[in-house]
């Protein structure tokens, strides 16, 4: 027995006193650390995956931000551009019949200066009830269409309003600068001015 243990120790190096490193150990420590390095790997890819997806999200803001800043700008201009057609369709209707409704000032003109004279001639009544009838017909008209009448005589002078054909000296402080006859009429259609008031200024 003694000899066959000698011969163990000399082909083997090892003795009873001598313990046996185990190769299990070893393989379980390798394991760990090629797990370890695998999970450190798979944490640096996630790392790298998680740089891209910020780098996406950020771009997708990015992106989401410019196409809202053109979103508002093309809403922005939608809305100028539909005020201003609006406000085109409102001065076409208002201003449709400008033209012909310009066209009546003459009629008017005649109508005021037929009862002038009827009424200096000292006319006959029918005469002055009938033209006057027509006069008012017509200017009724002409106000549903939106013709309005300057009111010059005693205001003062505008050349908004008004254009002076003349200029009088006047002695009352108040008259200067106003308007002290009419020559001619001034319309208004719709608050626009579409003949101007030929009037006199005190000056």
């Amino acid at each position: 027995m003694e000899n066959d243990k000698e011969i163990i120790e000399e082909e083997t190096g090892m003795t009873e006193e001598t313990p046996e490193v185990p190769h299990k150990e070893e393989k379980e420590k390798d394991r760990k650390k090629r797990k370890i390095a695998e999970q450190a790997e798979k944490i640096r890819q996630l790392e790298a995956s998680l740089r891209e997806a910020d780098d996406a999200a950020e771009k997708l803001r990015s992106d989401a931000a410019e196409a809202k800043d053109q979103y508002l700008r093309l809403q922005a201009e939608w809305d100028n551009y539909r005020r201003r057609t609006a406000k085109e369709r409102l001065e076409l209707i208002d201003n449709a019949g400008k033209d012909i409704l310009k066209g009546f000032l003459p009629v008017l003109d005649d109508c005021q200066r037929a009862l002038k004279v009827l009424r200096e001639s000292e006319g006959s009544e029918a005469a002055i009830e009938g033209t006057e009838l027509i006069y008012n017909k017509l200017m009724a008209y002409l106000n549903q269409r939106g013709v309005e009448r300057i009111e010059a005589l005693g205001a003062t002078f505008d050349t908004d309003f008004h254009e002076a054909v003349a200029q009088f000296p006047v002695e009352d402080p108040e008259k200067k600068n106003t308007v002290i006859d009419v020559t001619q009429e001034g319309y208004t259609l719709n608050g626009n001015v579409i003949r101007y008031a030929k009037v006199v200024v005190g000056i």
